[in-house]
């Protein structure tokens, strides 16, 4: 019986939890749908629902750009730190050598270090290569920040979760190192690479501190520097800004739910036991 009650106890925290992050989201929907003379409580749904909010927003915020610029440089990013990320793990988690050790450590000991700290020497680097307001200096970035930490989870899942034995056997019939990974390991790390995927392509979507830098020009611009202009031009059309960042979330909530699954099972056997 007092199991029960504690049960009930802990799942009416849980749902108490979840409604009060789901406020934030309630009154985005709500803001993004009001008429802009609408000045009703935020609270209440709106007394006409304008759906053309949308439609102004997206194009007088020039989201088709920007939503273009972003998935191009998020999938292309969220790719290279799947494939560089998974082939530099594997030698790392199967091959127990002291130069082994020290690298990942000091994979590891770069994840402490702030992003922002190599601000200075980074910006330098990227005008003296002539890489400025260019996609690729966002690819490359992210590609940088996010390899330590993709290394480290794919590294612990292959350790913790994929027995040596099925490469052990692929050595006896003759596969080579290569041909192990992709037709043997690879295939196996669908819930660290779902992880993986989850993780990076947030974060690089949402990624504003470096691309406020390096992504000036209005036509390589992502999400979070066009929305954060289109904001400070519209303080009187919060409408208008909700229904664009509504817009902007989007895709990212549609990519965790479609892979939620794969990510709580990702962090579980590989990151926590790894």
């Amino acid at each position: 019986m007092k199991g029960k009650k504690n049960k009930r106890g802990w799942t009416t925290l849980a749902i108490v939890i979840s409604l009060l992050h789901l406020v934030p989201f309630y009154i985005l929907i709500t803001t993004s749908l009001k008429a802009n003379n609408d000045f009703s409580s935020k609270w209440l749904l709106p007394t006409e629902w304008r759906w053309d909010n949308f439609t102004s927003a997206w194009e007088n915020a020039s989201l088709g750009t920007a939503f273009f610029n972003t998935t191009v440089i998020t999938a292309v990013a969220a790719a290279l730190l799947i494939v560089f990320g998974s082939l530099a793990a594997y030698p790392l988690a199967r091959m127990n050598t002291k130069l082994n050790k020290f690298i990942y450590f000091l994979f590891i000991a770069i994840m402490i270090i702030p992003p922002l700290t190599a601000l200075v020497p980074l910006y330098q680097m990227v005008v003296d290569m002539g890489l400025m307001n260019t996609r690729l200096v966002a690819v490359l970035n992210n590609l940088a920040a996010f390899l330590p930490l993709t290394i480290f989870l794919y590294a612990g899942f292959i350790r913790s979760t994929i027995p040596k034995e099925l490469e052990e056997a692929a050595k006896i019939d003759g596969a080579g190192t290569l041909m192990i990974f992709f037709r043997i390991v690879f295939p196996l790390l669908k819930p660290i690479t779902a992880t993986v995927l989850i993780i990076s392509c947030v974060f690089i979507w949402n990624d504003y501190q470096f691309a406020i830098f390096f992504l000036q020009d209005k036509e390589v611009q992502t999400l979070t520097v066009a929305l954060s202009s289109f904001f400070g031009q519209n303080l009187s059309q919060l409408n208008l800004v909700a229904a664009a960042a509504l817009m902007s979330m989007l895709p990212m909530t549609i990519l965790f739910l479609f892979l939620q699954k794969y990510f709580v099972a990702g962090l579980s056997s590989g990151s926590v036991k790894g």
